[in-house]
């Protein structure tokens, strides 16, 4: 009767161990993976034309040229991203840059133009033509993301009285912050 008792109390045991822990295993018929990945923010650029030259045709007093191509690219890829570009300039100057062989940069206005979406999906307001004697936002852009915007803005320089004969170089500079 002992033994009956002992082979009962297996049984039960063994019983309650499968209950435990279950029937053998079975796959599962669907299964999830959560799956990761970063995306790195770039950077705020401008790029500019190393050169350009100006049609030196005087109308009116004043010559008028497109500038070339600029493109500003913003890699920084924000949920509510916005940028400004700003140009400045220097005199412009030829010879020793007395009064005679200088023009100066509040002589000269930048208009932006037209612009291009190049990448992305921004809003680009051109600013409004302006002298270059002091910094001059000449385009504002918000977007969402990573973005980029083109345009070829044109210069129009009024040329002094008294202004003598030579080749007149300054420095254009863009700045995006």
């Amino acid at each position: 009767m002992r033994t009956r008792i002992l082979a009962a109390a297996a049984a039960t045991a063994l019983a309650v161990a499968v209950l435990a822990t279950g029937s053998p295993a079975a796959a599962a018929p669907t299964g999830d993976t959560t799956a990761t990945f970063t995306i790195e923010a770039g950077t705020l650029d401008v790029v500019v034309p190393a050169t350009a030259t100006i049609d030196p045709t005087v109308v009116d007093g004043t010559i008028t040229g497109a500038l070339g191509t600029v493109t500003v690219t913003d890699g920084r890829g924000e949920l509510s991203a916005a940028w400004a570009a700003t140009a400045s300039a220097t005199d412009f100057t030829t010879g020793g840059g007395t009064a005679s062989e200088t023009v100066p940069a509040s002589s000269v206005v930048y208009t932006t133009g037209s612009t291009a979406v190049v990448s992305g999906e921004p809003t680009a307001t051109p600013g409004a033509p302006g002298p270059l004697d002091e910094p001059l936002e000449v385009l504002a852009v918000t977007a969402v993301g990573s973005n980029a915007v083109s345009w070829n803005p044109t210069l129009t320089i009024t040329l002094p009285d008294a202004l003598v004969a030579g080749t007149y170089t300054g420095t254009v500079t863009h700045s995006v912050a």
